[in-house]
């Protein structure tokens, strides 16, 4: 009976999943329109949270990213720093490979993440080793990334392993003014 109540649960949390994706063409119309090599060429500041699927806040962390060009890829370099005082740093490097599509790779990503742009979203999906407790997971990210208006984006990400939600990441991003001289 516990096996038998376990699969339906199981089986229910993957419906959910499948039944709750967006499109991005849906926002193709809205504005400000995203520019990812745009929004990230220079200093950008992030502040997020992962909380698991129950809604706990596991962990907070700061993310400072700095953008950019060169053999017309866009690198990113993030640190971060979490609250338990853990630093981490990510390169990505990340190509355009069509119109608004992109491909990013990093140390710790397992093939290649894959990107579309439309209006003001950016949907980023990959595979990740998380390291979580000494060890590393196998798990998928999608990435939902809205830009908003004074160079705000909001960032939504669902983690899951073999279809089951397990938490959620949420980030603000605020692109910081680059310095001009007169």
């Amino acid at each position: 009976m516990r096996i038998r109540r376990l699969t339906v649960c199981l089986l229910m949390a993957i419906m959910v999943n499948g039944c709750s994706s967006m499109n991005i063409e849906e926002f193709s119309n809205t504005q400000p329109h995203f520019v990812l090599d745009d929004y990230f060429l220079g200093t950008t500041h992030a502040w997020g949270l992962f909380e698991d699927r129950f809604g706990n806040v596991k962990r907070s962390f700061k993310v400072t990213i700095n953008g950019s060009q060169q053999d017309g890829k866009l690198i990113l370099v993030e640190d971060f720093v979490y609250n338990d005082g853990e630093t981490d740093q990510r390169i990505w490097t990340i190509t355009q490979t069509g119109k608004n599509r992109y491909e990013g790779q990093a140390d710790d990503i397992i093939g290649k993440a894959q990107g579309l742009v439309a209006g003001n979203a950016l949907n980023w999906k990959y595979t990740m080793m998380l390291p979580v407790g000494g060890k590393s997971y196998k798990v998928k990210f999608n990435d939902w990334m809205f830009l908003q208006s004074d160079d705000v984006m909001i960032n939504k990400a669902t983690v899951s392993k073999w279809g089951i939600e397990l938490g959620t990441v949420l980030l603000f991003f605020n692109k910081q003014p680059t310095n001009t001289h007169f």
